[in-house]
């Protein structure tokens, strides 16, 4: 084990699979005691199975590391509670929180079903503030602690028929924020990440050759390692940042400032904004453009 977070214990969700997995690996490889939530869930977030949780378990002990399994939903407020509580229960501690758990259901707006946006924000948005809330007063009892948030580049610029997704991972965005305010004086830092990972939850590409590439050049492994350098020291300055990686591409993601302003010493009326307001901003208009549209290039 490298030992960079050795004596660290770290809760990661959605630890059965793809991205998930790969931190709960390199995490442990690193050093830390893990506890691998994942209720082994449709794409959809129905249903429940033992054996992804199981499996990263078994394969973080094969490779020598310290691992249990959490099969508690974190869209509960209950049972987040008690996954935080099997760490302590099972370590004594919690040091890190990774929430990377997550579903998806695709519908244009227009056509979309409130039960299905539900389902998104109780799982992204409600999920992370469930597990983040479980764990904070442990941090604040012991003046340290991690926050590693999954938002996505989808929430960050758009993506169409995933308004209930983007809703809810952008909402991701304002919680790590806060938190990170909020908790600064308890020396705890929480920051997102939003990772560009093939996985059984990743839209389908226009191609088989696009499918390969991507599946090639944007795997979990390239993501893993961002999370494992934000929940150690070394990223001791960074906290309320939002961070992207795909494939050995690292991004720093702009938030909300104001771009322009405009004033008049006598106030606005209607007319008075009709004429000034467009044609001053109108190249400062953040264009309607789509993920894609703004990642044109493949991961390198």
């Amino acid at each position: 084990m490298a030992g960079r977070l050795k004596g660290k214990v770290a809760i990661v969700t959605g630890a059965g699979g793809a991205v998930g997995r790969a931190t709960a690996l390199l995490l442990a490889n690193e050093g830390a005691r893990i506890v691998a939530n994942d209720i082994g869930a449709a794409n959809s977030g129905e249903g429940s199975d033992a054996g992804p949780a199981e499996t990263t378990v078994a394969m973080i002990r094969d490779a020598g590391g310290e691992a249990i399994a959490s099969f508690e939903s974190v869209a509960d407020w209950t049972q987040a509670q008690l996954a935080v509580q099997r760490a302590l229960d099972n370590y004594g501690r919690i040091d890190i929180l990774v929430n990377n758990a997550g579903n998806i259901r695709y519908a244009a707006f227009h056509e979309s079903d409130p039960a299905d946006v539900r389902a998104l924000i109780d799982v992204h948005l409600y999920g992370t503030y469930h597990m983040a809330r479980a764990v904070a007063p442990h941090f604040v009892a012991q003046a340290s602690g991690v926050y590693v948030h999954m938002t996505s580049s989808t929430a960050l610029i758009g993506m169409k028929g995933n308004a209930g997704y983007i809703s809810a991972k952008l909402g991701v965005v304002g919680l790590s924020r806060a938190i990170a305010l909020d908790m600064a004086q308890f020396n705890v830092r929480s920051n997102c990440l939003a990772p560009a990972a093939t996985s059984r939850m990743s839209p389908k590409r226009s191609s088989a050759e696009a499918e390969a590439l991507y599946a090639t050049r944007a795997r979990p492994e390239q993501i893993a390692p961002v999370v494992a350098f934000l929940a150690g020291d070394a990223s001791r300055e960074i906290s309320g940042q939002v961070i992207g990686a795909r494939g050995n591409e690292l991004y720093l993601y702009s938030q909300s400032r104001p771009v322009r302003t405009l004033h008049r010493s006598d106030g606005w009326d209607v007319a008075s904004i009709t004429e000034q307001l467009v044609p001053a901003w109108r190249a400062s208009l953040t264009p309607l453009e789509e993920t894609y549209q703004v990642f044109a290039w493949p991961p390198i």
